[in-house]
């Protein structure tokens, strides 16, 4: 495949920063609006190639853009004989591509004040560039040779080692992320167990051709999703069917994830206890999605206020009637395009840890046998649709939304549908799905000083 230089020569955009006498707020002249919706020029479009490709953007006249191509190629997909290649793939972002050197895309990105990320989650891999807007065409000329046009030179890759090598440890400090990533470990039997970091025994063994294969079989345009933020929405389907129509088909199809429930305890020093349990809740786009989440604030999902002590969280009121010693406890919630996980994550100090488990359990129980305060309710449904829009007033909070949406259902709901959705969940939908999390087999991970840990099949 032939590198991507052409960018510059696609057709002038109508930015308002090319004009510095007209202000931001308001369309340029020769963007039609339609008749009737005045604010239609501020709307999300989207539109999908008949290669499959999905295009969403926003024009919000800003004078920074972001612009990002979602992939669903994460770890889920990866095979037991390439476990750990997105963890690497993520980090190889700014490697030598057919079209520009690794000095090339580093220089000129910086050049022009931007900025080349990448993300990756257990189902997708984002790349995102960020500029002003009259540079567009730099970034994206480098946005599309990065994911497009990777080379891969085996040089290079072997010096990625050092760089994973190190990532893994940071992650190992953190005992929320062992604790999340042993969750799914023990929770399915394969695709959403893969971890989000290479295992150590894979640690240099990814090879050059590895991670051309596996961008062979998942960078297709039907697995695809091109957003913008700040840029015309004609300029983005251009660059979408002139350089994102690469290879046709859906790629690889992942298994379907199967949960299966289990237990792991990873033993350690220091007097704290951190222990997760859960168990198989809904999907995504499930109409019980929505009512977990509604349980997951009435439980709570951490302080309102900074520092704050949660005063608000059923748990938390529920385990200091049991300990007097200090501890933090959530609800979990995480949600996947055919599965997704439920329970309470608890930290406490080791002597309590039977004691703060149980009671946050029991807090559960208390909501599945129908003791949900209309205040509570209300409460949980306030919280979420505050959560929910305060993360879209960010051009990074925003495009994730975007792109999820776009990237699982071809389609994008407005704040205003979302927050009719949340708001339409019933007492009896809420307590329903604590029946279900009661009832379900319940997978547990801990990190600590487990000598007063409850085993799962004991709670």
């Amino acid at each position: 495949m032939r590198g991507i230089r052409g960018i510059n020569q696609l057709s002038r955009r109508f930015y308002a920063a090319t004009q510095r006498d007209q202000p931001l707020t308001v369309p340029l002249p020769g963007i039609k609006v339609s008749a009737g919706a005045p604010h239609m020029y501020q709307d999300v479009y989207v539109t999908k190639l008949p290669s499959g490709l999905v295009i969403a953007s926003l024009e919000n006249y800003s004078p920074a853009s972001r612009i990002g191509v979602l992939v669903r190629a994460g770890s889920r997909y990866e095979s037991m004989d390439n476990l750990g290649v997105t963890h690497v793939l993520r980090l190889a972002a700014s490697l030598t591509t057919k079209g520009a050197s690794a000095f090339k895309i580093c220089r000129g990105v910086e050049a022009v004040g931007g900025s080349l990320s990448v993300s990756s989650s257990r189902e997708t891999m984002a790349y995102t560039v960020d500029c002003l807007r009259d540079h567009i065409d730099t970034v994206m000329e480098y946005l599309i040779n990065v994911t497009t046009a990777p080379e891969f030179r085996s040089w290079e890759v072997s010096d990625l080692t050092a760089s994973v090598k190190l990532d893994k440890e940071l992650a190992k400090q953190s005992p929320q992320i062992g604790v999340i990533e042993n969750l799914h470990a023990a929770a399915y039997k394969n695709a959403l167990s893969n971890s989000l970091y290479c295992p150590d025994y894979m640690l240099g063994q990814i090879t050059a051709d590895q991670m051309h294969s596996f961008v062979q079989n998942n960078f297709t345009s039907a697995r695809m999703a091109l957003v913008g933020l700040g840029v015309d929405h004609a300029v983005l389907k251009q660059v979408g069917e002139q350089f994102l129509n690469i290879r046709s088909g859906t790629g690889t199809l992942g298994s379907k994830a199967v949960y299966r429930g289990g237990e792991l305890r990873h033993q350690s020093g220091g007097g704290l206890v951190h222990a997760v349990i859960a168990s198989e809740s809904a999907s995504a786009t499930s109409a019980e999605a929505t009512a977990f989440s509604i349980l997951q604030h009435v439980l709570g999902a951490g302080p309102r206020v900074k520092r704050g002590s949660n005063t608000t969280s059923k748990l938390s009121q529920a385990i200091s009637k049991v300990t007097a010693q200090p501890f933090d406890a959530s609800a979990f919630s995480a949600n996947y395009t055919d599965s997704g996980l439920f329970g309470v994550y608890t930290i406490c100090q080791a002597s309590a840890a039977k004691d703060v488990i149980r009671a946050a359990v029991g807090q559960v129980n208390d909501i599945a046998q129908g003791n949900l305060a209309a205040a509570d309710l209300s409460r949980a449904k306030n919280q979420l649709t505050a959560e929910y829009l305060m993360s879209i007033e960010n051009s990074e909070g925003l495009m994730e939304a975007i792109g999820s949406q776009v990237l699982s259902e071809g389609t994008y709901h407005s704040p205003e549908a979302v927050s009719q959705k949340i708001n339409a969940v019933s007492s009896a939908d809420v307590v329903n799905v604590a029946k279900k999390f009661m009832s379900g087999k319940k997978t547990m991970a801990s990190s600590g000083h487990l000598v007063n840990t409850p085993f799962v099949d004991e709670i």
